[in-house]
């Protein structure tokens, strides 16, 4: 794989179909996979996953209240997962009515590696964004300096 310098990616941020396999498991369960998510690629962040609806398993989603604008993609709506007992607040978020841009992806769930058990792009683990705040994915090819430690959120 060829490594993929965050300091190359544009802002305002580029969305893009990815090539890889993608999966997210929480509470031993599988909650999506697919080979058709997007990725969206911003200065200083490792690329965010939007997993197509369709290869989400919804019965795991619960709606959350939260909400928060981007002003690039624009209004975005949060789910949390349950499974059994088991419960991570708020960990995803999409977009149901983005801006033009990113109307590909409408509806779409992207997840916060750090909000479930473990995230995949193929057969490798990811490492979450550091920090609370963003969700970007980040593999071995992705090299940084990564935005969301303490003192980079004004980057």
């Amino acid at each position: 794989m060829m490594t993929e310098s965050v300091l190359d990616y544009p802002r305002p941020p580029r969305l893009e179909a990815s090539v890889h396999r993608i999966r997210v498991v929480f509470a031993g369960q599988l909650i999506a996979e697919t080979k058709r998510a997007c990725r969206v690629l911003e200065t200083y962040h490792p690329p965010c996953y939007y997993i197509p609806r369709e290869d989400v398993r919804e019965e795991y989603l619960v709606a959350s209240t939260r909400s928060s604008f981007c002003e690039f993609k624009g209004s975005a709506s949060y789910w949390s997962v349950r499974v059994d007992d088991r419960v991570s607040r708020d960990a995803a978020w999409s977009y149901e009515t983005p801006v033009p841009p990113f109307e590909p992806i409408r509806g779409y769930l992207a997840f916060y590696p750090s909000r479930v058990d473990e995230c995949w792009v193929d057969d490798e683990l990811v490492e979450a964004q550091p920090g609370d705040f963003y969700g970007g994915w980040i593999t071995s090819w992705i090299t940084g300096p990564i935005k969301g430690g303490p003192g980079t959120r004004g980057w």
